[in-house]
């Protein structure tokens, strides 16, 4: 089966996303047929801001580390780490060399505003040219710019996947899934719709996105905080690991 093959609206994939080799392996082991990579875990690992554009050459040395593992793995390269089709091209065809089976490429920019509509389509053209999965990813509601998401959805339609993060009223996610032929990727949510809602609504794909990074960093500080005897810490968010970065120079 390929990367493709995995993607079923109504029994959809779940993406577990890693950050390192160990994460990567540990998800490889326990029987999950393809990964993906978080910017935020690999932008902390290297102690760069995320989503800034900062770490091409760390998502291409993570690739590499990991390579040779029993799993497929998808990478997640922001926005192309550049709004040049061109440079864009010569990574994926850098990734695609190592044996990655798909990229995540976003339209949202580090100022809040989304790439303009007619610069990502050829930013996904040219990602294409690879034979790897492209997955579109939208950050209307991320960023919550006020626009249309169907307009996003329908300009990304020569992508292979659609993907819209911060998207959970369940009704929305429906009709999203219904207004593409594309199979729709969500971003699980803990307290949000659950797998089973997620797949009777026809999303195909389901990432973790950062919350395993977020998740494995709780529990090393509560771990700490124990052998002190102090209570352990809440669940982390985006932004309070993202307040623990570099800002961006």
């Amino acid at each position: 089966m390929n990367f493709h093959d995995l993607h079923r609206p109504g029994d959809p994939l779940l993406l577990p996303n890693a950050w390192d080799y160990g994460s990567a392996a540990l998800f490889a082991a326990h029987g999950f047929p393809a990964i993906g990579t978080t910017s935020l875990g690999v932008a902390a690992a290297f102690g760069k801001p995320d989503g800034a554009g900062a770490t091409k050459a760390e998502t291409i040395e993570l690739v590499e580390a990991v390579k040779d593992l029993d799993v497929m793995i998808t990478v997640d390269i922001e926005g192309g780490f550049s709004d040049d089709p061109a440079e864009v091209s010569d990574l994926v065809a850098s990734l695609a060399a190592l044996g990655a089976v798909g990229v995540n490429l976003e339209d949202g920019r580090p100022d809040g505003t989304l790439r303009p509509i007619g610069l990502h389509q050829r930013i996904i053209e040219a990602a294409k040219e690879h034979g790897v999965f492209v997955n579109a990813r939208t950050d209307t509601y991320w960023l919550r710019t006020g626009d249309d998401v169907r307009d996003r959805v329908a300009a990304y339609g020569h992508a292979d996947g659609i993907f819209v993060p911060g998207l959970t009223d369940l009704a929305e996610i429906a009709a999203v899934a219904a207004a593409t032929p594309l199979p729709l990727n969500v971003l699980h949510q803990p307290g949000g719709p659950t797998p089973a809602q997620l797949a009777e609504a026809g999303v195909a794909r389901v990432s973790t996105g950062s919350l395993p990074y977020r998740a494995a960093l709780r529990e090393a500080l509560a771990t700490v905080l124990a052998v002190q005897g102090r209570p352990a810490p809440p669940t982390l968010t985006y932004a309070d690991i993202a307040a623990l970065l570099p800002r961006t120079r």
